[in-house]
């Protein structure tokens, strides 16, 4: 009897000391999942930001990790909806400063029309000057569109084998009229049968724009270089000229959009070709880079894989 009284109150004691060990178990779970509760709380309420610590092991803890998995995406999310935020607001802040000065001189330009309706030579050239401003206005807003299009992905590009000679002379002529006025030199130099597989349109839309940069910020006298060379696994197209260089300060912005140089003396300008060109080359699954000197001139780099089988 002694020995079974002894064994039944060992019996009773580890029972006691499990369902302790039990209860306490179930109580430190409680805390974890009220806490859990309260940080799920204070991330939709925003109070602050954070997941919940889970170093051990176990199906609760495999929960802790998930949450702060769905927290980390949520954050994710939410960063990139501001940041998107901010960029539309930084665009619109850019589009109406960009669209104020054109506005503000064609209202001048009407206004001296209007009082000088009788004098011909004056209306000639405010007429001219109107359509300058119309021009420019119109140059932003296809821009504009054409950068809205690439970052949709709503391009669809139409990519045949192409000549290079024939696609850059056709550049060329383009810009051969502001050239010869300018008193400068566009020259190509190239592997005639060189041949690329590209969307003719856009990419010349591309190059033109390095072009017409060139032209910008070069003088009477300067040459612009149309180059092209290839080899086993990669096409480059350069566009280098002996114009006034840029600032080394403006090198890691010039793809900006809307970015002006305080260097610059270009001030009709409205900051979109050269972004412009940079997406419609990696559109290509292409790239670009810059090499400048001031005083000596600037040269674009394009380069793009060669077309396999």
């Amino acid at each position: 009897m002694r020995l079974l009284a002894f064994f039944l109150f060992c019996l009773l004691c580890g029972t006691a000391a499990a369902l302790g060990i039990a209860c306490r178990r179930l109580r430190q779970q409680e805390r974890k999942m009220e806490e859990a509760a309260a940080r799920i709380r204070e991330y939709l309420l925003d109070r602050r930001r954070g997941g919940m610590e889970c170093n051990e092991e176990g199906a609760m803890y495999h929960l802790f990790h998930e949450l702060n998995s769905l927290v980390a995406i949520a954050d994710a999310h939410a960063d990139s909806e501001r940041q998107g935020r901010e960029f539309l607001q930084n665009t619109i802040s850019d589009i109406s400063h960009q669209l104020k000065t054109p506005i503000a001189a064609l209202n001048l330009y009407n206004g001296i029309l209007q009082q000088e309706a009788e004098n011909a030579a004056a209306v000639k050239e405010f007429t001219g000057l109107f359509e300058q401003e119309l021009d420019r206005m119109e140059s932003l807003v296809q821009s504009l569109l054409k950068m809205a299009r690439l970052d949709a992905g709503a391009v669809v590009l139409e990519q045949s084998p192409e000549n290079i000679a024939e696609l850059l002379e056709h550049v060329k002529a383009h810009y051969s009229f502001r050239a010869r006025q300018e008193g400068k030199e566009i020259a190509l130099m190239g592997d005639e049968q060189a041949v690329l597989l590209c969307d003719r349109v856009w990419l010349s839309e591309a190059i033109g724009n390095l072009v017409k940069n060139a032209l910008d910020h070069t003088a009477r006298g300067d040459q612009i270089l149309l180059r092209w060379q290839q080899s086993s696994c990669l096409t480059a197209i350069v566009v280098e000229d002996t114009g006034s260089g840029i600032h080394p300060e403006d090198l890691y912005h010039i793809f900006k959009r809307f970015y002006r140089s305080r260097f610059s003396k270009d001030t009709r300008g409205i900051g979109l070709g050269l972004p412009l060109a940079k997406s419609i080359v990696e559109a290509h699954q292409g790239s670009i880079e810059v090499h400048s000197r001031l005083g000596c001139g600037t040269s674009f780099a394009v380069h793009f894989p060669m077309m396999t089988k």
